[in-house]
């Protein structure tokens, strides 16, 4: 019914459509940015700094965003509006038509694209976090177990999470150790971010993913990391990261000979220490305490959030093998790029 209406209009007022969805996306930046200025909005939505002033004027006259000396920022009514338009500025942009297109490519649940391109405009990848913590709150229901990983993408996410009903019985975990230096995205703090947000619990696991292979079996025996491998078991939602396959080598210090191996293996995409080729083959793994591929079956919520246009191969490769039930939370820079290679 809404594509009807849409092209019914766009005949009949094209010039509407369009100030439709330049209105409804200088909004929507404000509601990720706020409070936000003048000029870095206009740089955000690509418009003049007149123009946005005057979009801006627009908006607060009508009650959409409230303006103040430390910048706008939305009002509950421009959150409202939001909302109810987002099927229509979908619709408009073919946004909704490469999503529904990405999903049967890819052979998974559903596939979820913001506006933008977190690889230009870094912000973006807070509106990534935030469609993901919607499917999560809309989706998780009376499950007990979330696993998430590390990650910037992951790490957007629990800002956007409020406090869930019968939350008590949501406990969070780290799906693997720790990767790179930046603790503030590491799978402990993220999991102990969700439990904050949401009003559930959770539990650390200090395992480093550089150990050696005699400490790494002494560690298996260990209590926690048995307990930990129990959780997996009884995961019920799934929240990770997916990154470029080299990227990932790099941040993990890997030895130069096995980085080697990865590029002769034409790895392209990584999720919980394996890497992918470009046709979703497992080309190498790492040694680790952590969920594992065949664990992720079972586990009846997956999302897997990713952006940029950069990361489109690396989502690939780990699509060409993810469970049917993952729903791809990404952006349109990433969309294009995927269905570019899809469809050629």
């Amino acid at each position: 019914m809404i594509p009807k209406i849409i092209e019914a209009q766009r005949k009949l007022v094209p010039e509407m459509m369009e100030l439709l969805h330049q209105r409804y996306k200088v909004l929507k930046f404000i509601e990720i940015a706020g409070p936000i200025g003048r000029r870095p909005l206009g740089q955000m939505a690509d418009i003049s700094e007149r123009e946005c002033r005057n979009l801006m004027e627009t908006l607060r006259t009508e009650g959409l965003i409230r303006i103040a000396k430390e910048g706008a920022t939305i009002t509950s009514e421009g959150a409202t509006v939001l909302e109810s338009l987002r099927p229509i500025s979908d619709e408009w942009t073919g946004q909704a038509l490469i999503a529904r297109k990405l999903g049967e490519l890819l052979g998974i649940r559903s596939v979820q694209i913001v506006p933008g391109d977190s690889d230009e405009k870094p912000a973006v990848k807070s509106l990534i976090g935030k469609e993901a913590a919607a499917e999560f709150m809309n989706r998780v229901g009376d499950g007990h177990i979330i696993a998430v990983t590390g990650g910037s993408s992951v790490a957007a996410i629990p800002r956007h999470i409020h406090s869930l009903e019968n939350a008590d019985q949501l406990h969070f975990i780290a799906a693997r150790g720790g990767v790179g230096e930046d603790i503030g995205l590491q799978a402990n703090v993220i999991a102990a971010s969700f439990a904050e947000a949401s009003g559930g619990t959770y539990s650390s696991f200090y395992y480093p993913e550089s150990l050696s292979v005699e400490a790494h079996e002494v560690f298996k025996r260990e209590p926690t990391a048995i307990q930990m491998v129990e959780l997996y078991e009884k995961t019920d939602c799934v929240l990770h990261g997916i990154g470029d396959a080299l990227r990932m080598a790099d941040l993990r210090n890997t030895p130069e000979n096995e980085c080697h191996l990865l590029r002769e293996q034409g790895a392209k995409g990584e999720a919980f220490g394996y890497y992918f080729d470009d046709k979703g083959k497992v080309v190498h793994r790492i040694r680790t305490v952590g969920i594992q591929t065949e664990q992720l079956e079972k586990v009846p919520l997956i999302i897997a959030v990713a952006g940029g246009k950069s990361k489109a191969e690396a989502i690939l490769s780990y699509m060409a093998g993810a469970p049917r039930q993952t729903i791809l939370v990404t952006d349109e820079g990433a969309a294009h790029a995927m269905l570019e290679k899809l469809e050629g």
